[in-house]
């Protein structure tokens, strides 16, 4: 390391003794968990019947006023997969009518162009240029429709964050809701404090920070007279400090063309510093694109307030035991009471710490901890994580956990029979509470598995390099919490990958 590398990689916010150890993983590479079963219906993961579901819900609705809430949408990600057939489209298509066929999802879009909520839009991109939509289709331009949709001559949805794209019509409201709107119009339903607040925090991009705030600006009045709330916006970035460095297949720095480190965004692991600057009582979390049109919401108001009625009651319990262990007045049978507790909370004691004098101080330990609870669907052909047991070797001790691919020996037979046999899959849907029993905030770094990050391949100028992936947000950034999984219908699930997944039916009126 020069000496020009280290004041680059100081200048980033990013210790030596940081750089050293993502080194050190890259030579290594990071240990793969090892699954003891998947979490399946009440075995890891909580069912709960019409009755259970009403309690829990009407429990939220009376308790949440006596809570600060936070909406937290991770929403950095520019929509460019989201576009990837038209991209590919627009760089092999050679202009033949006949010859679309080849390319079916782009086909399917042009076909489609009505059923877009953006369809308007993109017509009056046409008209602004003195031409008109119907023209090019008249004449099969395919190849100049689809650059009117991605780039700058017309809407630049290949450039912009898949928050500010158009998702869904409301023809009686004349009205397009991009995707943060969204979350403005469901966060209304569940997430309003006592106050009539509504505290929203959306993670971004430096390069999309003018965008994010024009269309906040335009829409926070329309909402707010419409829900009589008031919206308290924030947005962050992901912090340069959390970056990795890249190197060569051979583990070496690797270097741009000017001689400078390669820094990379260390993927949503690296929001665990985000959601911890937030201070409130309660935090949902949900990703940017999962959402639906206004008809099938009531799936997601109902399912919201049952994990938030969870999570209080929950929490309830485990503050309750931790002020007992706290004064330590406890005889035998209260301890048999909050080891069969720990076990409901998917924290196993391995034999040795239950026959511990110091018990009450494990048990606290193991209770003092900031606690999530996630929403579980049934598994589909999404790609993600999925809801596990997972044995810590070093105390050979099981506890519930969100695992991927990645992080798993799938060469082993037994481990990729676990991984495969696997029923529910997580779609990034929770509500956390990240502070403890005195009211105060948990630093979440402490409560981060960082054995749990991978080494990804990925191509820079060209030229192949090594990336390193910090652990999950909700993988091993959450790792050491206290975990529900509780299952939900797959209809809340409604997440928007590709352009065509909004001619789904949950996306259209």
């Amino acid at each position: 390391m020069t000496e020009k590398d280290k004041n680059e990689i100081l200048s980033h916010g990013i210790t030596i003794e940081e750089f050293e150890k993502q080194m050190i993983n890259f030579i290594k590479g990071f240990a793969f968990v090892e699954l003891s079963s998947p979490a399946i219906k009440n075995d890891g993961i909580i069912v709960l019947d019409e009755k259970e579901i009403s309690n829990m819900i009407s429990l939220y609705e009376k308790e949440k006023e006596n809570y600060s809430i936070t909406k937290f949408v991770p929403a950095s990600g520019a929509a460019t997969r989201m576009f990837k057939d038209l991209f590919e489209f627009t760089s092999s298509y050679m202009g033949l009518p006949y010859t679309l066929k080849n390319f079916t999802e782009a086909e399917k879009t042009i076909n489609n162009l009505e059923k877009f909520a953006f369809y308007l839009e993109l017509k009056e991109k046409f008209l602004q240029n003195n031409t008109s939509l119907e023209e090019y289709l008249e004449k099969k331009d395919y190849t100049t429709i689809v650059n009117y949709i991605l780039s700058t001559i017309g809407l630049n949805y290949g450039k912009m964050p898949k928050a500010l794209i158009s998702f869904h019509k409301y023809t009686k409201e004349n009205r397009v809701r991009k995707a943060i709107e969204e979350h403005f119009v469901e966060a209304s339903f569940y997430a309003v404090e006592k106050t009539g607040n509504i505290n929203l925090h959306f993670t971004i991009s430096p390069e999309h920070k003018k965008d994010f705030i024009e269309t906040i600006n335009s829409i926070k009045p329309y909402y707010e007279d419409l829900y009589k709330v008031k919206y308290n916006i924030e947005l962050s970035f992901q912090k340069p400090s959390t970056d990795t460095i890249a190197v060569n297949m051979d583990n070496t720095m690797f270097y741009d063309k000017k001689g400078n480190i390669v820094f990379r965004p260390s993927g949503h692991g690296a929001l665990i510093e985000n959601l911890n600057e937030i201070d409130s009582d309660v935090i949902f979390i949900k990703n940017i694109d999962n959402v639906s049109h206004d008809k099938i919401k009531a799936h997601t108001y109902k399912y919201k307030k049952l994990l938030g009625g969870i999570l209080l009651n929950t929490q309830k319990e485990v503050f309750s035991i931790l002020n007992k262990l706290e004064k330590e007045t406890l005889n035998s049978g209260d301890i048999v009471s909050i080891i069969e507790l720990t076990n409901k909370l998917g924290i196993n004691l391995s034999q040795k710490e239950k026959e511990d004098k110091d018990i009450l101080k494990i048990l606290h330990n193991k209770l003092n901890r900031p606690i999530r609870v996630c929403a579980m669907v049934k598994k589909t052909n999404e790609i993600g994580g999925g809801p596990f047991w997972v044995r810590d070797t070093k105390t050979n001790t099981i506890s519930l956990q969100i695992i991927e691919g990645a992080q798993v020996d799938l060469k082993s037979e037994k481990q990729s029979e676990i991984f495969s046999s696997s029923t529910h899959f997580n779609p990034v849907d929770m509500v956390c509470a990240t502070k403890n029993y005195k009211g105060e905030k948990f630093n979440l770094n402490c409560f981060t598995d960082e054995t749990t990050g991978f080494i990804s391949i990925k191509s820079y100028d060209g030229k192949e390099i090594k990336a390193q992936e910090k652990p999950g947000l909700w993988n091993g950034g959450m790792a050491k919490w206290i975990t529900l999984f509780v299952e939900v219908p797959l209809e809340t699930f409604t997440p928007v990958k590709t352009i065509n997944d909004l001619l789904r039916a949950e996306h259209q009126e």
